[in-house]
């Protein structure tokens, strides 16, 4: 009769990692995205299905598997002349271009990741990203232990709301800004009668999103610049957030704030939620109410609901620091674009032409260091 085996006599093998590359976008990205960190699930398959459709390219996915899992998901899609062979991570500049990984992927996936993304590309650009990003930073350091140059630019500042360590500080909002706020509000009544509600990413998408477009359209965006950067008209990005909002678990986690006058769109705020995280991601108003604040009543009252819905955290994003800073906010992680050179010709020539890349960024306004780039 054979002696059966005891537990301690197994030997556990490494896991096997493979790295696949596919044609357009995988399906996989979801299964990924959903056990990603919390504040990078909205990184799903129509995320970057929006992008390509909203602004066009050719999609290309790489995938890493462990033990016939998928870890880490990074869509590509080609830029410049095609015989440079640069990629980029599609995406919309809102909160940030980013890819799905898994808590736990290994510096040994990320390790597979970068030596199949070099059978596919000389290059990619990473961008905007903030720095810490779970995924980035270990694609970044997979890429320097394989040798490739790694090349930062500044963008700008983020800034960061933390609502619990405000309250902690005493009564938040404070009471004086509440009775300014009451004071505007009592004003602006003077206009009309005042609706203050909450849409949904299905109500965005059965119509919200029109809503939205219309004060955008009234806004400074419209009078100052050639609306291009709106986010959600035809000529600037609506495109992109409706497309997205075609998948249901996007669309839940989408939320608007608007302000209607007599029944007319006069301020919104726009944001994804992830857990206890709010990214705000737009926000603007009809100036004809310039006088009495209509985006400060606005997202005040949308961030005393946000509290009471379980967040704790709000990520401004870049620009405008002064409101936000009247907030409460305070400068959080850099944003920055990232370039990615394999070794060889391309790493040669990004060494010449590193001085030009980071000139094209902007200046910071504080010391800032990044946490991957080759110097």
């Amino acid at each position: 009769m054979t002696k059966p085996m005891l537990l301690s006599e197994f030997t556990r093998l490494p896991p096997v990692m493979r790295a696949t590359a596919f044609d357009g976008l995988s399906a996989l990205i979801d299964a990924v995205a959903e056990q990603a960190d919390e504040g990078h699930r909205f990184l799903r398959y129509q995320w970057f299905a929006a992008a390509i459709a909203a602004y066009g390219g050719r999609a290309r996915t790489l995938i890493v598997e462990r033990d016939g899992y998928p870890v880490i998901a990074l869509p590509l899609a080609g830029f410049g002349p095609e015989a440079a062979r640069l990629a980029a991570i599609p995406g919309c500049y809102w909160p940030f271009r980013g890819f799905p990984a898994c808590v736990d992927a290994s510096d040994g996936a990320f390790d597979v990741l970068v030596d199949r993304l070099g059978q596919e590309v000389n290059g990619l650009r990473i961008g905007p990203s903030y720095d810490g990003d779970p995924a980035v930073s270990g694609l970044i350091a997979a890429a320097k232990r394989r040798h490739w140059l790694v090349l930062d630019r500044f963008v700008a500042d983020s800034y960061l709301l933390d609502m619990i360590a405000a309250q902690s500080q005493g009564a938040w909002p404070r009471a004086s800004t509440l009775k300014k706020n009451r004071f505007h509000e009592k004003h602006l009544a003077d206009h009309g009668a005042l609706d203050w509600r909450f849409l949904s990413g299905a109500d965005l998408a059965a119509g919200g999103f029109e809503q939205l477009a219309a004060i955008e359209q009234k806004s400074w965006i419209a009078a100052r610049t050639d609306g291009s950067d709106a986010k959600f008209t035809k000529r600037g990005h609506g495109a992109f957030w409706r497309q997205a909002a075609a998948d249901p678990v996007i669309a839940e986690m989408m939320s608007a704030a608007l302000l209607t006058v007599d029944e007319v769109p006069a301020a919104f705020s726009f944001d994804l939620n992830l857990g206890t995280l709010k990214y705000a991601i737009a926000n603007s108003y009809d100036p004809t109410f310039a006088k009495h604040s209509p985006g400060r009543l606005l997202y005040y009252r949308n961030l005393v609901r946000a509290l009471q819905q379980g967040m704790t955290k709000v990520d401004w994003g870049a620009g405008d620091s002064g409101y936000k800073s009247t907030i409460g906010a305070e400068p959080g992680p850099a944003i920055r674009d990232w370039l990615l050179l394999r070794p060889g010709a391309p790493s040669m020539l990004g060494r010449v032409l590193q001085g030009i890349w980071r000139r094209s960024g902007q200046v910071p306004d504080r010391a800032s260091t990044p946490t991957g780039s080759n110097d």
